[in-house]
C-alpha cells in the first residue's frame, strides 16, 4: 500500500498541535496541511488511538483559526445548504461519493480497523455532517477532491494562504 502523500510529523509539530489544540495531540501520524509559515493545519490521525478505540477522522482541522472560520459556518445552518446541494445535484453527489472512497484508501494505507471499515468522516458519502473534517480533507487531499470541503473552505473567513498563526511554542522555550 502508498501512503497518502503528507509530511512527517517533528517533535515540534506535535509541541504545535498540542498548543493549537489546548491539549496533547493524539496518535499523529503525519501532517496533511500547513499554513504558509510552515505551521500544522491539518494531522493526519492513526485509525485506531493507542487506547485501542477505533478513530475514523484521518484528517484532523487543529488551526484554531481554520476551526473557529468553521465552527461559525456550521452557525449559520450552511450545512442544510449543502445537503440540499447533495439531494439535488447528480455530479455533486457522485463527487461527494468519490471523495468519501479517496478518504477511505487513504486511512486503509495505515492499517485495517474493521469497526470503522465504510466509515469516513464528515457525514460522507451520504450528507454534510461536519465542515471541520470536510474542510481538513479539502486542505489534506487538495483543490477538487472533495467538493463540499471545498465549497466550506470558499465560503470561510480564513484561507491557509494568509497567516494566522500565534506563535504557540514561545511560551515553552
Amino acid at each position: 500500500m502508498t501512503r497518502p502523500p503528507f509530511a512527517s510529523v517533528t517533535e515540534s509539530d506535535i509541541k504545535t498541535v498540542s498548543a493549537q489544540l489546548g491539549r496533547p495531540a493524539r496518535n499523529v501520524v503525519g501532517i496533511a496541511g500547513r499554513c504558509v509559515c510552515g505551521a500544522p493545519t491539518v494531522v493526519a490521525t492513526a485509525p485506531r488511538l493507542a487506547d485501542g478505540t477505533p478513530f475514523p477522522t484521518l484528517y484532523y482541522l487543529t488551526h484554531p483559526a481554520a476551526t473557529a472560520a468553521l465552527s461559525f459556518l456550521e452557525a449559520t445552518q450552511v450545512m442544510n445548504e449543502y445537503n440540499q446541494l447533495l439531494a439535488e445535484d447528480d455530479d455533486v453527489r457522485a463527487r461527494y461519493r468519490r471523495a468519501h472512497e479517496s478518504f477511505l484508501a487513504d486511512r486503509e494505507t495505515l492499517g485495517t480497523v474493521p469497526e470503522i471499515a465504510g466509515i469516513s468522516s464528515g457525514g460522507m458519502p451520504e450528507r454534510v455532517k461536519c465542515l471541520h473534517a470536510l474542510a481538513a480533507h479539502s486542505l489534506a487531499a487538495g483543490p477538487g477532491v472533495n467538493p463540499i470541503g471545498d465549497l466550506a473552505l470558499a465560503r470561510a473567513a480564513w484561507t491557509p494562504t494568509v497567516c494566522e498563526c500565534l506563535d504557540y511554542t514561545a511560551a515553552d522555550e
